[in-house]
């Protein structure tokens, strides 16, 4: 037992070194379906259908990001989960590794110490069956680090608990203990080194290609060729002059199909909005579909593009059905409006007869006794005359602050009087106020009951 607990001991020293500090985010990789790889400066986003992660777009120690935005579809999840944990693995090896080690030696000597100071055989079994418990689980849950030495330990308490039952007479066979931990050594994914100048040129226009915005591709290819540019002193003469000629061709193209959709969405946003002002629905029902056979004759290359179009369209019709709908019901109250407009017309003749005489009154220009008389005679026969009208519901609103500005003209004309008969300046402007109030409230009455003999318009 003394030699099994001194090689226990050896095997925990051994080759212990410092740990080394790993704070910078990891360099990762995105690997498509068509089996190239795109690397990402730190942890992926994974948002619903989206992923989008930061690319470094240049060979340097702090490299330049592009912000790159795929559909998920496009990538080899399992690989790069693999991939993803190959590198977790090996900055935990660089960095904690060791320390976590340490620990496992501390604790180690601890269960050693303890099975060395005591007598008792079957006390001695329970301590050595939990030490190697401990050991077993420790591979799985710290990256299989330093496996070698803890299979090596393994075997030797495996050795050493077997004789501890042989003194101890028991005969039991625990598979739990005998299992040796089998995780596999070698990474899932082999580590990548970190892209060359030509690798993060092409690892651009790999994105662009596989990108579903327009926006997306046009940024990159951007890059690309901005990475041309700085990089060419250090870039395959050929490889470059090509890929210069090919980035400078997408990028035209790309300009090109935008002009093209540029001048698509301006063509039927102005056909939609002529249309929803003339509520013409079933043309606009056909704009939809006209934007769809466009666009195929484009080769469907902005369906970003399409969707707003389809929406903006999808906007004006339902503008257009409330229009059309709401024009139907005007036509259909024509005949309650026409009742209306007769009625209400000889009320508003009375009304122009005393607007003059309330601008004397707002101006403080003076007014006659006779004028303040006939102001409010024909205020109460306007009232009279409104009083006996019922409105329809479209013009209550309107019919409403008729009613109210002639009332504010009888008040106007009474302040008037009562403010000349006193010779006080302060009520006079009390009756100013009144006159202009009755002026404007009459102002806003006619133009609510023109505005509604008129067909409703699009707002």
């Amino acid at each position: 037992m003394g030699w099994l607990v001194s090689a226990l001991a050896v095997l925990i020293v051994a080759r212990a070194g410092p740990a080394v500090a790993a704070d910078d985010p990891a360099l990762l990789r995105l690997f498509l379906t068509d089996g190239s790889s795109l690397a990402s400066y730190g942890e992926p986003a994974r948002i619903g259908d989206r992923v989008i992660f930061s690319m470094p777009t240049a060979a340097t120690p702090n490299p330049p990001l592009q912000l790159v935005n795929l559909p998920a579809s496009r990538i080899n999840w399992e690989r790069t989960d693999k991939y993803a944990e190959s590198v977790r693995a090996a900055r935990y090896r660089e960095s904690q590794g060791e320390l976590d080690y340490a620990v496992l030696a501390e604790r180690m000597t601890l269960a050693l110490n303890s099975l060395n100071e005591t007598a008792d055989p079957a006390r001695r079994l329970v301590i050595a069956e939990n030490a190697r418990k401990m050991l077993a689980a420790w591979p799985r849950e710290h990256y299989n680090y330093r496996l070698t030495e803890v299979r090596q330990m393994l075997s030797l308490l495996d050795e050493a608990i077997a004789d501890l039952r042989a003194a101890s007479g028991e005969g039991r066979f625990d598979l739990t203990l005998t299992a040796v931990a089998d995780a596999p050594i070698a990474s899932a994914e082999p580590l990548m080194a970190a892209p060359t100048p030509q690798e993060a040129i092409e690892q651009a226009l790999i994105a662009a290609r596989v990108a579903d915005s327009a926006n997306d591709r046009a940024a990159l290819l951007d890059t690309a060729l901005a990475g041309l540019t700085r990089d060419a002193a250090v870039l395959p003469s050929d490889w470059l002059e090509k890929t210069r000629l090919s980035v400078a061709a997408q990028i035209e193209s790309e300009r090109r199909v935008d002009r093209a959709y540029q001048a698509l969405a301006r063509r039927i946003v102005a056909r939609a909005d002529l249309q929803a002002r003339a509520a013409n629905v079933t043309g606009l029902a056909r704009l939809a579909d006209t934007v769809r056979i466009d666009d195929k004759t484009l080769g469907g290359q902005r369906p970003e593009v399409v969707e707003t179009l389809i929406a903006v369209v999808q906007a004006r019709l339902d503008a257009a059905r409330r229009l059309r709908l709401a024009r139907d019901r005007w036509a259909l109250r024509q005949p309650a409006f026409r009742t209306y407009s007769a009625a209400i017309k000889t009320t508003l003749d009375l009304f122009v007869r005393i607007e003059p005489d309330l601008e004397q009154i707002k101006s403080l220009a003076g007014n006659t006794p006779a004028s303040l008389m006939m102001l409010r005679s024909v205020a109460l026969q306007i009232l009279s005359q409104a009083g006996a009208i019922v409105p329809p519901e479209e013009f209550r609103q309107a019919h409403a602050l008729l009613v109210s500005a002639v009332q504010m003209a009888g008040n106007a004309a009474r302040i008037r009087q009562e403010a000349t008969l006193a010779g006080d300046i302060a009520r006079a402007w009390d009756a100013s106020s009144a006159a202009a109030g009755a002026l404007m409230l009459v102002g806003r009455a006619r133009d609510d009951m023109q505005n509604t003999l008129r067909p409703p318009q699009l707002r």
